[in-house]
């Protein structure tokens, strides 16, 4: 069952990845890179202000443990444990896959940067989604962060598709943390 689940993200890869135009490939490189990205985080960051005031240190503290978390469980714990091969770095593929830029380390499963952007909407998502309908649009980033992962020849589509799994609960953990931890800072400060 495992080997049938890895043949078919492996097939799955070659097939997104042979999506390409050479003209893009600078672009979607650009698009993978967090300096690229800067612009929407300021906005975000004004968003939050703008939206709740009084609790924009809190959902930024919620961001970073959730980025933090995903962050830490994909690159220091599952890519060293699971061991597998990021494709750029599998011989099998040389010459059947459109690679661009740099490969990155040895281990793919999972992205990190799947786990990072997804983990980031999903928590936005849970603390302004009420007041913002329009923030769950953050997770056609997170998809398009995703997939410039797979089109670059770094990731397989299951190790996407994992790292936004991971990403999801580390948000979902840290807005329990955020709940929690507010409720007893202000019950304290109320007393």
């Amino acid at each position: 069952m495992i080997e049938a689940i890895k043949n078919w993200d492996e097939a799955a890869f070659l097939w997104l990845n042979s999506f390409h135009w050479e003209s893009l490939d600078p672009i979607v490189l650009q698009l993978t890179q967090t300096i690229s990205w800067i612009p929407l985080y300021v906005l975000l960051l004004y968003q939050i202000y703008r939206i709740d005031p009084k609790n924009t240190a809190w959902i930024l503290a919620g961001v970073m443990l959730t980025i933090l978390l995903s962050d830490q469980v994909t690159s220091g714990l599952m890519k060293p444990y699971f061991e597998r091969l990021r494709p750029c770095h599998d011989p099998r593929w040389e010459g059947m896959m459109h690679l661009y830029g740099r490969c990155g380390g040895l281990y793919g499963f999972v992205s990190s940067h799947a786990a990072n952007t997804f983990g980031l909407a999903t928590f936005l998502t849970l603390k302004l989604g009420k007041k913002q309908k329009a923030i769950a649009w953050l997770f056609l980033y997170a998809l398009l962060v995703g997939y410039t992962r797979i089109y670059l020849g770094v990731h397989y589509p299951l190790d996407v598709f994992f790292g936004a799994v991971v990403g999801v609960l580390a948000a979902f953990f840290s807005w329990l943390c955020v709940v929690v931890l507010k409720r007893k800072f202000v019950k304290k400060v109320l007393q």
